[in-house]
């Protein structure tokens, strides 16, 4: 692969399904394809106005690739073939 791929999760806190997919990220992550970092929408009015209740939402490379749930075979085949 050419480069690293950049994975942002937005997410907020108290939410189960946010916790799943950080957990499935970070499982991943070890795999050293990809670089994650997680964005909790309630910080920032535009993104509480954005994202709304649609969370989690996974990026990738800027793409919004999942919403809400996030199976990990799905995403290695999104980070594998771009």
């Amino acid at each position: 692969m050419a480069g690293t791929r950049e994975v942002v999760l937005y997410s907020r806190k108290g939410c189960h399904l946010c916790e799943v997919v950080k957990h499935s990220l970070a499982k991943l992550a070890r795999t050293g394809n990809f670089a994650w970092r997680e964005v909790d929408v309630d910080t920032d009015e535009q993104l509480q106005r954005q994202f709304s209740d649609e969370v989690p939402v996974v990026f990738i490379d800027g793409k919004k690739a999942f919403k809400y749930r996030m199976e990990e075979r799905d995403f290695l085949r999104r980070i594998e073939h771009p």
